[in-house]
């Protein structure tokens, strides 16, 4: 993985009841917000979805980095799994966009990692706010099979060549989908896209798939 692309400047902001702690960018000009629901573990200081955050904004779109748990609140492990909670913190967050200066007239997206996959597509059931979704190694299955008949947004899921078992969630939960739909396999890429380049398509997959349903990119 590449170093992050010098980008636009990050504001720290808290969000919702809870003060749930983020990293907000607005390029000049964005077309749409991505909200990142991060994996079990992981929170706004990702390595990884920062990464993928600040080409992101390189391409036009405002970025909300956000940590879905308190640091009390991560102490207790079962937090970590609790989607039904994690999918409402994403809520929050949407709310908090909604009435927040720099990003009230941005339409969000989501964009899901490992079990934040699953929280993203749980959050955008029955949300019509919401302009698409991505995934990327995510657990789509932990939204639930009744939950994702109702997921709205065009979604993407994007999965490595070599992450067996989470090839087959996906592709079951692609199946569920009613939504629009896709779901790319990344050559030679493991769950966490360790491998050379591998990020880099995810980066372009996604950019694409937002720019395109926020009606900036074909």
């Amino acid at each position: 993985m590449s170093a992050p692309l010098p980008s636009t400047a990050l504001e720290e902001v808290r969000i919702g009841e809870h003060g749930l702690a983020a990293l907000l960018g607005v390029p000049a000009d964005a077309k749409g917000l991505v909200i990142f629901a991060h994996g079990s573990g992981s929170g706004r200081l990702s390595p990884r979805n920062n990464y993928v955050a600040a080409h992101l904004r390189d391409d036009g779109l405002a970025t909300l980095l956000l940590d879905l748990l308190t640091p009390e609140e991560e102490h207790d492990r079962r937090n970590v799994f609790d989607i039904a909670l994690l999918s409402t913190r994403l809520h929050q967050a949407v709310d908090w966009a909604q009435g927040h200066p720099r990003t009230r007239t941005l339409r969000p997206c989501y964009f899901g990692a490992s079990t934040g996959g699953g929280a993203a597509l749980r959050a955008a059931a029955d949300d019509p706010r919401i302009a698409a979704v991505v995934s990327r190694g995510g657990r789509p299955d932990l939204a639930g099979q009744a939950v994702l008949p109702k997921v709205l947004a065009p979604t993407l899921l994007i999965v490595g060549e070599l992450d067996g078992i989470v090839i087959d969630l996906n592709a079951a939960a692609y199946d569920a989908l009613t939504c629009e739909k896709d779901m790319a396999i990344i050559p030679g890429a493991g769950h966490l896209f360790e491998e050379p380049g591998t990020l880099e398509q995810v980066v372009t997959l996604a950019s694409l798939w937002f720019r395109h349903h926020l009606g900036e990119a074909r």
